[in-house]
């Protein structure tokens, strides 16, 4: 994936499904210039500075089924990622926790710099 032609197109996404809204941190699209379509995410950011780095991934993954399941229903175009800082990522998805999700294919993962405000990694499991 590349990191540097995405635009921002909702910030949050608002999802309303039913009588509920929801609100995904981020939507934004790339233009496929080759194709001549658009590449479109949606992007829910979590800090993990809750009790437990465990608790903050249980939640964290309950919230990323939810609004996958209802972008299928919705926006079925949009891929929907999980984005967590890189020392995150070190702390929990290179461990054998972690690597059971990426490998059971859970979640697609970006995991960025905060401070350089750069994405670092774009996980897709295959």
């Amino acid at each position: 994936m590349d990191n540097y032609s995405w635009t921002i197109t909702h910030d949050p996404l608002t999802l309303k499904f039913g009588k509920k809204d929801l609100y995904v941190d981020l939507g934004a699209r790339q233009m496929l210039a080759a194709q001549k379509a658009e590449s479109k995410i949606a992007v829910e950011i979590k800090s993990f500075i809750g009790r437990s780095d465990v608790d903050d991934l249980e939640k964290a993954l309950g919230q990323y089924i939810l609004y996958q399941d209802i972008l299928i229903e919705l926006e079925p175009e949009k891929v929907l990622y999980l984005a967590v800082t890189n020392s995150v990522f070190d702390d929990l998805f290179e461990e054998p926790i972690g690597k059971l999700l990426l490998r059971n294919h859970r979640l697609k993962l970006i995991t960025f710099d905060p401070k350089l405000e750069v994405i670092k990694q774009w996980i897709i499991p295959s």
